[in-house]
């Protein structure tokens, strides 16, 4: 980092803050991009806002309403569902504020319930709510954090109850004869943040909603629904899809603006020194290898490539040391980045930097993850907003709307995979309308090599619209079931669940999780279904230090074969923890405090079997197909490599339990005549394969609404499903997320865009900014760039443009012709009846 040259009191405009973070660098920076200001329209108070509510507005300086906020509160006030879709620190709060608090003040029967994606953002609306209501609207949280004790009175008295989706699942809806009386008072649902309800969360969540509306009707009520949302593509669309209502979008953004200076960093080349740049070669790889679906992925310390070559400075590293030197500049600075390992380890890094440069400051960056213990959360964020902490490293815990005014900076670690998340995590610096800096650091990865090359793909395209699918089969059954134990479903409640719900409670009888009574149909079993609506994994793992039984935090059962097996390096705050054992049984996982030098990546085997084919498009000697597939998985081992140079020490066993997943996925082929006809030879199929198949992972954010990690893919020379070599991308959810449907419609695109970055790169033999994957879990072998783009051009040679694709495209029914060895669509129509449920 660079000498301290302002004291921690001061703060850097943020061209001098960038000019300062070059320090004399011109390679890093790839483009700037000047966002400029925006003055604010104010209106005037709608006349129904009640002088005392002004009042209270008033003294904390607020004397009108931004013009989107005036609308939005007007149309909830009339009656209207409302989705108000603004940019970051727009004030979209006032615009739910204001009908809600109106309405509980001049009716003091009314109820109102508040709900957020996380815990921390209902907590900061808390305190916002706790100094704008008067005392009979007793707001109160409502969450899995709150005391039994405090439960109770919650239910019997409060009038605006802030919780989440989790809770109204788990809680509310199982027990609303407790909660009778607020649910039959109740006036308005606020649902907050509604973007980051999108695939399989935003499906179940939509689920839940409706599950809401039923109940309330039976005890005769019928809420207005407020959403907010950052700037999204259509969010009309969504926030009806999610509520199964029609809702009106408020999307004129009357708020004034800071001016954005962003700019686009990647990290310098570095030399290869000895003993770096080799891989030990393993087992050639020709069947079945797949990369992992864990969306906490481990980071590697440094790149390691096959052969010796120039290398990247990692991202980490570049993002430890921008926060670090923002921080010694007197800048307060929040960065960004994808995963919890990597926040814990930039904050340590700039801590370390940070004392050796200016030792007074070192104490003043934290990081903050979700698996933090409620009150560590809440002190961190509390040191945030007074000042205490200068600099935070957080995951997206904090990209949603809480209160972080002071900001002057952000460091994004790598595309956090969609344009609605990069604006949102922009959006946390310059809030009180100051200008702001943002830095996107690019990790060696193909997405971000080929964003930071090409601007006009951030800066030039519209934000993406939601994508969620409430009539997922495996969404829909397991809710029906949930419907059902709460109230009897009737025919008339199945309208409410969408087109699909007679079919799917059909399925449910015949597979005796439901049983049709003249007065509806009924869940069989004493226990209440069980449903995952994060899509965790089942039960959370807690993290408990072996010596002491401290509890140091949680992980969701579906990361804790990969980030808490047996031997794993777990940190905590800048500590280092080994895991001694994981036991499944009773998910907890054993620690010991230890500071090795050496860090653990996992690795996996999965297999993909192709269920049924919905739609396929016949080009020739490529095939191009869209269905249902089963994918199995397995952690087998880990590595250790050193922290310093990235080698690999050894390579240890592990033996975990096989996880299958069925799900969707988009897949090509290519003839075997037709790689020899492009120079392939046998033996370089499953390399140049394996290549392609993680450069299109990379690239697939691109055309759909997600990132890698909520994606996964197989390659092979030889599938026995296909009989053919194969490319597998799959959605990582039961049921899929719309992720694989979009890229098969958007199959040109997708793939002209992969060509392109395997072939414009630098690299020789294959690098993580083109061909190598953060998460394989073959460990990158075996890879062939220079075929892979011949594979690619040759099934770019045969498949028609994206256009013509929609329209050309056979859908599988019983009347058109099947590739061979496919499953029939019987398979896929199955419906998952939920844990719980009795056998037929």
């Amino acid at each position: 980092m660079t000498s301290p040259t302002l004291s921690p009191a001061g703060s850097l405009a943020p061209d001098e803050l960038l000019d300062r973070l070059l320090a004399g660098q011109t390679e890093p920076l790839t483009h700037v991009e000047r966002v400029p200001a925006r003055d604010g329209v104010a209106a005037p108070w709608p006349e129904w806002v009640t002088p005392a509510l002004r009042s209270v507005l008033a003294e904390r300086g607020i004397t009108a309403p931004w013009t989107h906020q005036a609308v939005a509160a007007d149309l909830a006030h009339s009656g209207r569902h409302v989705v108000v879709s603004t940019g970051t620190g727009s004030g979209k709060s006032l615009a739910y504020h204001l009908p809600v608090l109106a309405t509980l003040q001049s009716d003091p029967r009314a109820t109102a319930l508040y709900l957020a994606p996380s815990k921390a953002l209902a907590a900061d609306q808390l305190t916002t709510l706790t100094a704008l209501a008067s005392a009979d609207v007793r707001p109160a949280l409502y969450d899995g954090d709150t005391p039994r004790e405090e439960r109770d009175w919650v239910r019997a008295y409060a009038r605006f109850v802030l919780t989440n989706p989790d809770m109204l699942h788990y809680s509310v809806l199982p027990r609303h004869d407790g909660w009778s009386t607020f649910l039959r008072r109740l006036r308005y649902v606020v649902v907050d943040e509604c973007h980051a309800y999108r695939g399989v969360f935003g499906s179940h969540v939509a689920q839940v909603l409706r599950r809401l509306r039923r109940i309330c009707a039976r005890y005769g009520s019928a809420p207005v629904f407020v959403l907010a949302s950052a700037t999204a593509g259509d969010p009309a669309e969504a926030a009806s899809r999610l509520v199964g209502l029609p809702v009106t979008a408020v999307t004129e953004d009357g708020s004034p603006r800071g001016g954005v200076t962003f700019a686009l960093w990647e990290p310098p080349l570095l030399s290869t020194g000895p003993g770096r740049g080799t891989v030990p070669d393993g087992p050639s790889q020709t069947g079945r290898r797949v990369s992992s679906t864990s969306d906490q992925p481990s980071e590697p310390a440094e790149v390691r490539v096959r052969d010796a070559m120039p290398i990247r400075r990692s991202a980490l590293r570049e993002t430890a040391d921008l926060l670090a030197d923002s921080v010694a500049g007197g800048v307060r600075t929040l960065a960004f980045v994808r995963s919890r390992r990597g926040a814990e380890v930039v904050a340590a890094m700039a801590r370390r930097s940070l004392a050796e440069a200016v030792p007074e400051l070192a104490d003043r960056v934290a990081a903050y993850r979700a698996g933090y213990l409620r009150e560590e959360r809440r002190a961190l964020e509390r040191a945030l907003r007074s000042g205490e902490l200068y600099g935070l490293a957080s995951t997206n815990a904090l990209e949603l709307g809480v209160d972080l005014v002071g900001l002057d900076a952000v460091v994004i670690a790598g595309y956090p995979g969609t344009l609605a998340s990069l604006w949102q995590q922009a959006g946390r610096a310059g809030r009180a309308g100051r200008d702001a800096l943002c830095v996107l650091v690019a990790r060696d990865d193909p997405l971000d090599t080929y964003l930071v090359h090409h601007p006009e793909a951030l800066f030039g395209r519209s934000v993406e619209a939601t994508v969620l699918d409430p009539g997922n089969p495996y969404v829909l059954g397991p809710h029906l079931c949930c419907a059902a134990a709460e109230l009897p479903l009737t025919d008339s409640d199945l309208v409410l669940f969408g087109e699909a719900a007679p079919a799917t409670v059909d399925a449910l009888v015949s597979a005796g999780a439901l049983r049709r009574r003249p007065s509806g149909w009924y869940w069989t079993d004493s226990q209440r279904p069980e449903v995952d609506l994060r899509g965790t994994g089942g039960a959370r793992v807690s993290i408990v230090e072996s010596s002491t039984g401290r509890l140091l935090g949680t992980v969701d059962g579906a990361s804790s074969h990969a980030q808490v097996h047996s031997g794993a390096v777990h940190l905590h705050q800048g500590a280092s923890y080994i895991v001694d054992e994981l036991d499944l049984e009773d998910s907890v996982a054993l620690v010991h405090a230890e500071e090795p030098d050496w860090t653990t990546h996992p690795r996996d085997v999965t297999n993909v079997d192709v269920v049924s084919v919905s739609s396929y498009l016949d080009a020739g000697p490529v095939g191009l197909f869209l269905g249902t597939v089963d994918v199995t998985g397995q952690v087998v081992g880990y590595q250790r490599r050193r922290i310093s140079t990235g080698e690999v020490i050894d390579t240890r066993p592990l033996d975990l339990p096989v996880r299958q997943l069925r799900t969707t996925a988009v897949w090509w082929t290519i003839s075997p005549d037709e790689l020899d006809r492009c120079g392939v030879e046998p033996p370089d199929i499953p390399g140049a394969l394996h290549a392609a198949e993680h450069a299109a992972i990379g690239l697939l954010p691109l055309v759909a609404t997600c990132d890698r990690w909520d994606i996964g893919g197989l390659s092979t020379a030889a599938h026995p499903d296909t009989e053919a070599p194969t490319v597998f991308v799959y959605d990582g959810h039961p049921g899929g997320a719309g992720f694989a449907e979009r890229a098969y419609h958007a199959a040109a695109q997708w793939l002209h865009a992969t060509r392109d970055v395997i072939d414009s790169c630098g690299c020789e033999a294959g690098c993580p900014s083109c061909v190598q994957s953060p998460k394989c879990g073959n460990g990158n072998d075996p890879l062939n760039k220079a075929d892979a783009v011949r594979v690619l051009d040759a099934v770019l040679a045969s498949l028609p443009p994206d256009d013509a694709l929609t329209t050309m495209n056979a859908p599988a029914t019983a009347n058109a012709p099947m590739p061979a060895n496919v499953p029939t669509a019987e398979r896929a129509q199955e419906v998952p009846a939920p844990r719980g449920a009795a056998s037929a």
